[in-house]
Protein backbone atom coordinates (compact mmCIF):
# COMPACT_ATOMS: atom_id res chain seq x y z
CA UNK A 1 0.00 0.00 0.00
CA UNK A 2 1.45 3.56 -1.01
CA UNK A 3 0.45 6.92 1.15
CA UNK A 4 -1.69 9.24 -0.30
CA UNK A 5 -0.02 12.54 0.56
CA UNK A 6 -2.17 15.40 -0.39
CA UNK A 7 -0.35 18.61 -1.19
CA UNK A 8 -1.97 22.20 -0.12
CA UNK A 9 -1.68 23.35 -3.95
CA UNK A 10 -4.29 20.74 -4.85
CA UNK A 11 -6.89 22.92 -2.14
CA UNK A 12 -8.31 26.24 -3.06
CA UNK A 13 -7.33 29.10 -1.01
CA UNK A 14 -10.85 30.97 0.05
CA UNK A 15 -9.89 35.13 -0.88
CA UNK A 16 -8.55 37.03 1.98
CA UNK A 17 -9.52 40.56 1.46
CA UNK A 18 -13.44 41.32 0.64
CA UNK A 19 -12.71 44.76 -1.08
CA UNK A 20 -16.21 46.15 -1.33
CA UNK A 21 -17.10 45.23 2.52
CA UNK A 22 -13.59 46.84 3.28
CA UNK A 23 -13.90 50.16 1.08
CA UNK A 24 -17.81 50.25 3.21
CA UNK A 25 -15.58 50.43 6.55
CA UNK A 26 -12.95 53.08 5.38
CA UNK A 27 -15.92 55.69 4.01
CA UNK A 28 -17.75 54.82 7.01
CA UNK A 29 -14.93 55.56 9.61
CA UNK A 30 -14.01 58.74 7.58
CA UNK A 31 -17.87 59.90 7.35
CA UNK A 32 -18.05 59.17 11.45
CA UNK A 33 -14.93 61.38 12.30
CA UNK A 34 -15.88 64.18 9.76
CA UNK A 35 -19.13 64.58 11.84
CA UNK A 36 -17.51 64.23 15.10
CA UNK A 37 -14.98 67.50 13.63
CA UNK A 38 -17.88 69.27 12.53
CA UNK A 39 -19.86 69.06 16.06
CA UNK A 40 -16.78 69.70 17.65
CA UNK A 41 -16.33 72.95 15.53
CA UNK A 42 -20.11 73.68 15.98
CA UNK A 43 -19.68 73.86 19.62
CA UNK A 44 -16.63 76.11 19.43
CA UNK A 45 -18.51 79.23 17.44
CA UNK A 46 -21.37 78.23 19.79
CA UNK A 47 -19.74 79.04 23.01
CA UNK A 48 -18.20 81.96 21.00
CA UNK A 49 -22.07 82.84 20.26
CA UNK A 50 -22.59 82.78 24.12
CA UNK A 51 -19.97 83.84 25.21
CA UNK A 52 -20.69 87.47 22.68
CA UNK A 53 -20.98 89.80 25.39
CA UNK A 54 -16.88 90.15 26.46
CA UNK A 55 -15.94 93.52 25.10
CA UNK A 56 -12.68 93.47 22.73
CA UNK A 57 -9.45 93.03 24.32
CA UNK A 58 -7.17 96.12 25.31
CA UNK A 59 -4.52 97.26 23.00
CA UNK A 60 -1.58 97.63 24.29
CA UNK A 61 -0.23 101.56 24.81
CA UNK A 62 2.09 103.02 22.42
CA UNK A 63 4.63 103.85 25.36
CA UNK A 64 3.72 101.35 28.05
CA UNK A 65 7.27 102.09 29.69
CA UNK A 66 10.18 99.64 30.31
CA UNK A 67 10.08 96.23 30.95
CA UNK A 68 10.27 94.62 34.22
CA UNK A 69 9.76 90.98 33.12
CA UNK A 70 10.00 89.23 29.86
CA UNK A 71 9.12 85.57 29.17
CA UNK A 72 8.55 83.38 26.29
CA UNK A 73 6.50 80.29 26.25
CA UNK A 74 3.02 79.33 25.49
CA UNK A 75 -0.39 80.50 25.68
CA UNK A 76 -2.77 77.89 27.12
CA UNK A 77 -6.03 79.69 27.06
CA UNK A 78 -8.48 81.39 29.56
CA UNK A 79 -11.23 80.21 31.82
CA UNK A 80 -13.30 81.87 34.03
CA UNK A 81 -11.53 82.95 36.99
CA UNK A 82 -11.84 79.68 39.23
CA UNK A 83 -13.32 77.25 37.58
CA UNK A 84 -10.58 75.90 35.70
CA UNK A 85 -12.80 73.98 32.55
CA UNK A 86 -15.01 76.82 31.85
CA UNK A 87 -12.79 77.70 29.01
CA UNK A 88 -13.40 81.30 27.20
CA UNK A 89 -13.18 80.95 23.18
CA UNK A 90 -14.44 84.71 22.63
CA UNK A 91 -12.09 86.98 21.05
CA UNK A 92 -9.39 84.79 20.41
CA UNK A 93 -8.79 83.69 24.14
CA UNK A 94 -9.30 80.02 23.48
CA UNK A 95 -6.89 79.70 20.85
CA UNK A 96 -3.75 77.94 22.34
CA UNK A 97 -0.31 79.72 20.54
CA UNK A 98 3.17 80.91 20.96
CA UNK A 99 3.66 83.77 23.28
CA UNK A 100 6.22 86.16 24.51
CA UNK A 101 4.95 87.78 27.65
CA UNK A 102 6.34 91.29 28.51
CA UNK A 103 5.47 93.28 32.28
CA UNK A 104 5.60 96.74 32.34
CA UNK A 105 4.41 99.19 34.81
CA UNK A 106 1.20 100.00 32.73
CA UNK A 107 0.38 95.95 32.38
CA UNK A 108 1.24 92.31 30.61
CA UNK A 109 1.46 92.34 27.22
CA UNK A 110 0.12 89.25 25.67
CA UNK A 111 1.87 89.32 22.34
CA UNK A 112 0.92 85.72 19.96
CA UNK A 113 2.00 84.68 16.80
CA UNK A 114 -1.05 83.57 14.48
CA UNK A 115 -3.45 84.71 16.73
CA UNK A 116 -4.47 87.95 18.25
CA UNK A 117 -2.62 89.89 20.59
CA UNK A 118 -3.95 91.56 24.03
CA UNK A 119 -3.18 93.42 26.66
CA UNK A 120 -4.21 93.42 30.29
CA UNK A 121 -3.26 96.30 32.15
CA UNK A 122 -1.91 97.06 36.19
CA UNK A 123 -5.41 98.10 37.08
CA UNK A 124 -7.05 94.98 35.70
CA UNK A 125 -4.78 92.51 37.57
CA UNK A 126 -6.12 90.58 40.43
CA UNK A 127 -3.33 87.93 41.08
CA UNK A 128 -0.99 85.48 40.22
CA UNK A 129 -0.53 82.09 41.19
CA UNK A 130 1.21 78.63 40.37
CA UNK A 131 -1.17 76.24 39.26
CA UNK A 132 -1.15 72.85 37.65
CA UNK A 133 -4.22 73.05 34.72
CA UNK A 134 -6.75 75.01 32.87
CA UNK A 135 -8.88 73.72 29.97
CA UNK A 136 -7.42 70.88 28.94
CA UNK A 137 -3.96 71.51 29.70
CA UNK A 138 -2.86 69.85 33.20
CA UNK A 139 0.71 69.79 34.24
CA UNK A 140 2.61 68.98 37.21
CA UNK A 141 1.84 71.53 40.50
CA UNK A 142 2.87 74.93 39.93
CA UNK A 143 3.98 74.07 36.38
CA UNK A 144 1.82 76.87 34.99
CA UNK A 145 1.45 80.86 35.62
CA UNK A 146 -2.04 81.50 36.15
CA UNK A 147 -3.19 85.58 35.33
CA UNK A 148 -6.29 86.58 37.12
CA UNK A 149 -7.53 90.04 35.83
CA UNK A 150 -10.84 91.78 35.28
CA UNK A 151 -12.04 92.47 31.74
CA UNK A 152 -15.99 93.75 31.17
CA UNK A 153 -17.16 92.68 34.37
CA UNK A 154 -15.85 89.44 34.22
CA UNK A 155 -12.54 87.84 36.16
CA UNK A 156 -11.07 85.19 33.66
CA UNK A 157 -8.22 82.87 34.14
CA UNK A 158 -5.13 83.06 31.60
CA UNK A 159 -2.59 80.16 32.12
CA UNK A 160 1.04 80.38 30.86
CA UNK A 161 4.12 78.24 30.51
CA UNK A 162 7.23 79.57 30.23
CA UNK A 163 10.49 78.03 28.51
CA UNK A 164 12.03 77.84 31.56
CA UNK A 165 9.83 76.44 34.26
CA UNK A 166 11.86 78.64 36.51
CA UNK A 167 10.74 81.97 35.43
CA UNK A 168 7.23 81.56 37.24
CA UNK A 169 7.88 82.48 40.95
CA UNK A 170 9.32 86.12 39.47
CA UNK A 171 6.19 86.41 37.39
CA UNK A 172 3.66 85.91 40.38
CA UNK A 173 6.09 88.06 43.10
CA UNK A 174 6.04 90.80 40.66
CA UNK A 175 2.04 91.26 39.31
CA UNK A 176 1.23 90.24 42.93
CA UNK A 177 3.10 93.13 44.35
CA UNK A 178 1.62 95.34 41.52
CA UNK A 179 -1.94 94.00 42.35
CA UNK A 180 -0.91 94.77 46.10
CA UNK A 181 -0.14 98.17 45.24
CA UNK A 182 -3.30 99.18 43.40
CA UNK A 183 -5.35 97.58 46.33
CA UNK A 184 -3.41 99.83 48.91
CA UNK A 185 -3.52 103.03 45.88
CA UNK A 186 -7.43 102.56 45.66
CA UNK A 187 -7.86 102.75 49.70
CA UNK A 188 -6.49 106.21 50.22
Amino acid sequence: MTPVILLAADRESAEVTDWAARAGWVVGLVLFVALVYWLMREGWKWRGTLQGDLPELPAAPVDPGPARLTMSGRYHGSTTAGQWLDRIVARGLGARSRVELTLTDAGVDVVRPGASDFFIPADALREAVLGKGIAGKVLTEGGLLVVTWAHGGKLIDSGFRSDHAAEHNAWVEAINAMTKNNTTEGAR
